[in-house]
Order: structure tokens, then sequence, then C-alpha cells
């Protein structure tokens, strides 16, 4: 069985192609025009194809599609521009889509976003799970939230076709040795960390955890049709997490912690302020955005149930196992 992986390159790309070949599978690698193939580390092996594309570029994808079994499609913008992110994510999905439709290719594992939630509907302290509804107010929410909710509604109709076979999913923040210090538990101001909601649940999920449930679902027949959030067992609170971090960084920055009702207090005179007296006039920075702050670190729990069940899968490792894998240097970062 043939998978053709987009966004092969990136800091999630590289984990799948390594699972999927793990698994047996032969991988069309999809990666940047200009991307230096000799950084990764599996460019040579003798399942994989590496193809250069730009997916923003319609005319060139049949090809790059054709003769697949499934397409895993990663690509995906983090720019902060509305318009940046559009072409990243919407245009990038949008042309994938119509080359599947011309070549025939119709099982597609999409991976979404936690973004997509409207959070305004979970109220604190309960289940952010797959019953949860989506964003009706996307204005209120950065780029990126927007564009994925964009590409959602793209694959939704792709998933009407006839034949199709599409499985959503919707990792949690995705961490690893690359990525350690998130959204999800703070932000940063030079040396400062301000640890928002020291007590909250983080929804992460482990990079090589991340990629071994989206292989999984390739093959998984109870998935087509189904949208899954994706997130490890046992998750951290944003204090357990961040005292590892502080513990094992060698330059690690002052945290600042932060009382949650305190910040979303703070977030909501901003916000009235700016629409009800100001005309929205004022760009407020995202901490400072109630809709915006809820969906980074609003109080909630968080359920991997439902992608356990139909995927019959389960986190291959600990939040505790990962931290300590990554500063001991024991993992084998993308090697098959």
């Amino acid at each position: 069985m043939k998978l053709l992986i987009t966004g092969a390159s990136g800091f999630l790309g590289q984990y799948v192609v390594v699972n999927a070949l793990r698994r047996g599978y032969e991988v069309r690698a999809v990666v940047r025009p200009h991307q230096d193939i000799s950084l990764l580390t599996w460019s040579n092996h003798d399942a994989v194809e590496i193809v250069k594309a730009d997916l923003a570029v319609a005319p060139e994808l049949v090809s790059t599609v054709s003769g697949v079994d499934c397409v895993i499609h990663l690509v995906a913008s983090k720019s902060s521009d509305f318009v940046k992110a559009c072409k990243g994510t919407v245009l990038t999905t949008q042309n994938l889509l119509k080359a599947m439709e011309c070549a025939q290719v119709m099982r597609l594992i999409s991976i979404s976003s936690f973004s997509v939630y409207d959070y305004s509907q979970v109220s604190d302290g309960n289940t952010l799970d797959e019953s949860c509804p989506i964003e009706t107010s996307p204005s209120t929410r950065d780029a990126y939230a927007q564009t994925k909710l964009m590409q959602e509604q793209l694959v939704r109709e792709f998933a009407s076709l006839p034949h199709s076979a599409v499985t959503i999913l919707r990792p949690g923040m995705i961490y690893g040795r690359e990525v350690l210090w998130n959204a999800c538990h703070g932000a940063g101001f030079g040396p400062l960390w301000l640890l928002i909601g020291a007590s909250g649940i983080m929804p992460v999920t482990y990079v090589e955890n991340c990629a071994d449930a989206i292989v999984t679902a390739v093959e998984a027949k109870a998935a087509v049709d189904t949208t899954l959030n994706i997130v490890d067992d046992e998750l951290p609170t944003r204090k357990n997490y961040t005292d590892i971090l502080v513990k094992h960084s060698p330059n690690p920055p002052q945290i600042v912690p932060v009382n949650w009702l305190l910040l979303r207090g703070i977030a909501q005179v901003f916000w009235f302020v700016n629409q009800r007296v100001l005309g929205g006039m004022l760009k407020l920075p995202g901490l400072l955005i109630p809709p915006r702050l809820d969906a980074r670190l609003k109080p909630m729990t968080y359920s991997n149930q439902k992608a356990k069940e139909i995927l019959n899968w389960h986190p291959p490792y600990s939040w505790q196992d990962t931290l300590e894998r990554i500063w001991n240097h024991e993992m084998e970062l993308i090697s098959v």
C-alpha cells in the first residue's frame, strides 16, 4: 500500500513518514520545492519516493497524487497573516482535493486541529470531545483557527463525493524535542514565561504518539467518515509540565504565575472597552481577546476515548517518559 504524505518534511510530517515506513508502507513524500532533502534521514530509504511540489500550484498535482492508495494531508500555515495562512492552508487543500478527485484517489486522512472548537460553548471544567460544537464566530479567532475551519469545510465537501473515504483527525497541542514551550501552558515575554492557570490540564499529544494515531487510521475501516480528537493519556497540568522543562532546560525563563480568573477578567474588560467604546480600533494581543484566550488556556478536561475505540490505538509514550527520553537523548529522531 502506498501513502502520499503532504508536509512530509515538517515537524509532524517527518515522524509520520517514519511511522509509515516502520509499518511496511511505501511512501510518496511531498516536500517544498526548495527543500534540502539531505536533511531528511529517510531521504534515501528504498520505500520512499520524494516529490518536490508546491500545493498552491494546481496543475502539477494530479501526477503527484496518481497511483497512491491514501493521502495523509498535513500541510497548513501557521502564519498570523490571514492572506498567507489562507494560501498555505485553504488553497493548498483545495488544490489537493481537486487533484485527488481527478486521479480518483478517495482515501484521505486530513489533519485538523483543536483550534476549530467553539470554546465559548464549553464551560470551565467540562470535557472537550468530538461532540463539542465548532466555532461559529471565526472572525474573533486568529488566522490559524479561521483557516483550519475553512479547511475542514473543504474536506467535508470532498467527503460527500461518491466513493470518498475521509477521516478527520484533530490533534491537541503537538510537542516534541523541537517544540517544548508552547501556547497551552503560557506565554513568553523575553526572559519571562507567564504560567497561566497552573492547575489547568494541557491538551497535548507527543509527536510520536500523534504520528502513530495518524498512520493507524489509514486502514481502520471504522475511522471512515469520522472525526477524532488525538490527545495523550494522563495529561499533565501546566505546572507539572513547566516544572520539568525548567528543571532540565540549560537557560530556563523566569516563571511568573498568573491567575486564570484574573487574566480572564482583565481580558474581558479590555475586550468590552475596545468593542463598545473604541469601536474595535485597538489591536489587542491574543491574551486580551477572550475567544483566543479561552482557546489556548480555558480550564477543561480532554478525552481521547473515541480515538482509542475507533482506531484501537493507545498512545505509546506517557508525557513523563517522553520528556525523560528527550533530556536523556534516548530518542532516535526519525530513524527507521
